[in-house]
């Protein structure tokens, strides 16, 4: 019998798929990895298992440079497919994936955060790394074998990296047990959901919602998950030394020692002169004209040296040793603050005569203008994704647009860092809202920044806040954070730095925002541009964090110290009413004559749960007590 035949009976995919196999326990649960040529066009590919969760990840780098581009073309893009879930989804007129949901923007940006500090970022052909979730269970988030599978598949390609990293979930239970990669389930039923990931000595990225936890539990709960997130590495290297990829050389943009010898001799005073100032516009303006001075002398100078692209990096260089020089060894910073000083602060609520709540919070030149609208029950967003299908009650969007910053661009509605600061403010805040039995609207804040100097996604939470409380919202407590900066040298020397702004912020190694309340974190995100920090440089931020947000929680009681009592004459009023679940069917209608006929009479809105409760929703009193009068008639006993 032919020996391709037999090769083939025994494993389907073994006559086409080269497969090399490996798998590593860490906390009882199985990560395997299959290294195929699945994807044989791309540079590196790789299958990552977490029980039927599956995911593929590839990488791939174009072989030409991209010309006059002033920054590393990194992109990563998180698929979510709906047949993963078992699952025919979508609108009833569009039956495929179209725009990524706000979930799979997030977890892009959590792999994205975690593997570009090891590139070299004078690259600059286009890298493209591609998650695609085949199989989901539901159990089993996708978001951290997506993390290995990302790192696997550059490391095991011959695209030049500094990998690997890896990422671990962990869990604090309210009994205190720390729980690595919970499942679904397990989560929701926790005080803290943190991940982490970073390489085998330093932590490079960490995202965290939490229900007021203290700074050195939170510490405690990363040390933990450090540990076992370096088993993970381990096991990747184990695997890569099997294969022994061989990397390209990437052809890095230039800087000449000539063109870094000029700039310092003729134009590191100028740039200094120029950045050290309070003022951003007169900073920016004085940047900009030494800038162009520089690029001129730089080419007439080094004629055959001079790249327009070469030239800016170095210029920024200079910058960024200057920045780092001064703070390190005096604590000297730009605008002339203290390391651990705050920016002024201002604030003003009730600011919009018509919307249901508003507030305005200002962090030196930073301005998050927050809008609160209250709505139906009914008015909750659907979601039905791959992996998340349920109903939000609780929206927070976050806009920048191009004059926040003094720029022109197009605005082509919200990107990834509008979506992810919206996100990371909204997590800040989801814990210390009321119930829906407690307050059963819905609530959408929009916060717009009107202009930004760093740290805006924490004023949006500052202005959340104060919005919440100026609407009568019952919020159990108002929360407040800033960003913490780190200034680290070859020496191993740092300073942390309180509320960064312009280029502590460019030109820093690290931006670490914490928001929460005077009792405990409720939301953390972190990203750096070196390796990553280690512990002690992890406890210092938070500890310098917590007095910073108690600072700005005690200037926000002095502009409006808890909810008002009553809500805007101009929201809607909510009456909730139970009626025997067997009268649902009489209420409806048949094809909902009965329930749209009493609505169009009253001008109401109401929405009926299986359980017989049922919310009227009303602006106007007299439309209110009809609406319940017809109600009752309906479902009367």
């Amino acid at each position: 019998m032919n020996d391709d035949y037999l090769r083939c009976s025994r494993d389907p995919r073994a006559y086409f798929v080269e497969i090399k196999k490996y798998s590593h326990n860490l906390g009882g649960k199985t990560f395997e990895v299959e290294h195929t040529n699945w994807a044989e066009q791309a540079n590196g590919s790789v299958l990552v298992r977490l029980g039927d969760t599956l995911v593929l990840a590839t990488a791939v780098m174009s072989p030409h440079t991209r010309e006059g581009a002033d920054y590393f073309p990194l992109s990563v893009e998180y698929e979510e497919k709906f047949y993963a879930a078992g699952k025919i989804l979508g609108s009833r007129f569009i039956k495929r994936e179209t725009r990524p949901s706000e979930e799979a923007v997030l977890v892009g940006r959590l792999i994205d955060r975690s593997i570009r500090p090891r590139f070299d970022m004078r690259m600059r052909n286009e890298v493209q790394v591609v998650i695609t979730v085949l199989s989901i269970d539901d159990q089993n988030d996708p978001d951290v074998p997506s993390l290995l599978a990302a790192s696997l598949a550059l490391a095991l390609s011959d695209i030049p990296w500094q990998g690997p990293i890896a990422g671990v979930r962990v869990a604090k239970k309210d009994n205190e047990e720390l729980i690595l990669n919970p499942i679904y389930k397990e989560r929701m039923e926790t005080k803290l959901d943190v991940i982490i990931s970073g390489t085998k000595e330093r932590i490079n990225m960490m995202e965290a919602g939490a229900k007021e936890i203290s700074e050195t539990d939170f510490a405690k709960a990363a040390e933990w998950g450090f540990k076992l997130l370096q088993e993970l590495v381990d096991f990747q290297n184990t695997i890569i030394n099997e294969n022994r990829p061989e990397k390209k050389e990437a052809k890095l943009l230039p800087t000449p020692s000539e063109l870094k010898e000029l700039i310092k001799k003729e134009f590191s005073a100028k740039i200094e002169k120029a950045v050290y100032q309070k003022d951003k516009k007169t900073a920016r303006a004085d940047q900009s004209a030494a800038k162009e001075e520089w690029m001129k002398r730089a080419e007439e100078t080094y004629p055959d040296l001079f790249q327009k692209s070469s030239a800016e990096l170095i210029f920024d260089e200079e910058i960024n040793d200057i920045v780092h020089r001064r703070i390190i060894a005096k604590g000297e910073r730009p605008d002339g603050r203290k390391t651990d000083e705050l920016r002024e602060l201002q604030a003003q609520v009730s600011i919009l005569p018509r919307v249901h709540g508003s507030a305005i919070f200002m962090r030196g030149e930073t301005h998050a203008l927050s809008s609160l609208t209250l709505g139906a029950p009914g008015d909750e967003q659907i979601i039905e994704g791959m992996e998340i299908r349920t109903k939000r009650n609780f929206l927070h969007h976050y806009n920048f647009p191009p004059f926040s910053t003094g720029e022109v661009k197009p605005m082509r509605g919200p990107g990834r860092r509008e979506i992810g600061h919206g996100a990371l403010a909204g997590k800040a805040l989801l814990p210390l809202l009321p119930t829906k039995e407690e307050f059963p609207y819905t609530i959408r804040i929009v916060s717009e920044i009107l202009s930004s100097n760093g740290s805006s996604s924490m004023a949006s939470v500052s202005g959340a806040s104060l919005a919440l409380m100026d609407a009568g919202v019952p919020l159990k407590k108002p929360a407040a954070g800033a960003a913490m900066g780190l200034m680290l040298n070859e020496k191993g020397e740092y300073k942390i730095l309180t509320d960064i702004q312009g280029p502590e912020d460019r030109h820093g190694d690290m931006d670490f925002k914490v928001a929460g309340t005077k009792d405990g974190i409720t939301a953390v995100q972190m990203d750096v541009k070196i390796e990553g920090i280690n512990l002690t440089m992890l406890q210092d931020a938070l500890t310098q964090a917590r007095g910073t947000r108690i600072k700005i929680l005690d200037f926000m009681q002095g502009i409006l110290a808890e909810p008002r009592p009553e809500l805007s004459p101009w929201a809607p009023r909510v009456m909730i009413l139970k009626i025997n679940p067997e009268k649902i069917g009489a209420l409806i209608g048949p094809g909902g004559k009965v329930i749209n006929d009493i609505i169009a009479q009253t001008e109401t809105q109401i929405d009926i749960e299986d359980d017989g409760t049922v919310f009227i929703t009303s602006v106007t009193e007299e439309g209110m007590k009809k609406a319940l009068s017809l109600v009752k008639q309906v479902t009367r006993e």
